[in-house]
């Protein structure tokens, strides 16, 4: 981007091909795995070491609880989750990952969380002054 093209408007483009290029980026992750990008969000959200009431996954995931059913089937079927009775409260099912689920999971997530290559590129003064500049955009 040339001087001529700082302005918030040519910014903001900018971002929005980068978010896109991660948003197909998380499209790859889930189809390696064989999941939809709302199952991989789901198994991200979902604690491994806590079983968690659906209710609260649907919250964390923005969504309503029908759609997190669904989801969820899904998800049970090839044995990534089980629904269990809530220890405190047996009237409640409580959402919990698998062995298989976690490992799932695991692998995943590691690969969601590494840093696009393009972050390489940059040296520590330039991850410095982007990660300042981020922390200003969206609070820090």
């Amino acid at each position: 981007m040339t001087a001529a093209d700082s302005s918030p408007a040519a910014v903001w483009r900018r971002i929005g091909t980068l978010v896109d290029a991660e948003r197909d980026r998380v499209q790859q992750i889930a189809c390696a795995f064989e999941l939809s990008v709302p199952q991989l969000v789901a198994l991200r959200e979902l604690d491994p070491d806590a079983p968690q009431p659906m209710g609260r996954l649907a919250c964390a995931m923005t969504c309503d609880n029908s759609n997190v059913t669904g989801l969820i089937n899904r998800l049970e079927k090839r044995g990534l989750v089980e629904r269990r009775a809530d220890p405190h409260d047996r009237r409640v099912r409580v959402l919990a990952l698998t062995d298989e689920g976690r490992r799932i999971r695991a692998e995943a997530l590691a690969r969601w969380d590494a840093p696009p290559r393009e972050l390489d590129g940059l040296d520590a003064a330039e991850l410095e002054q982007l990660r300042r500049t981020l922390d200003r955009i969206v609070g820090a």
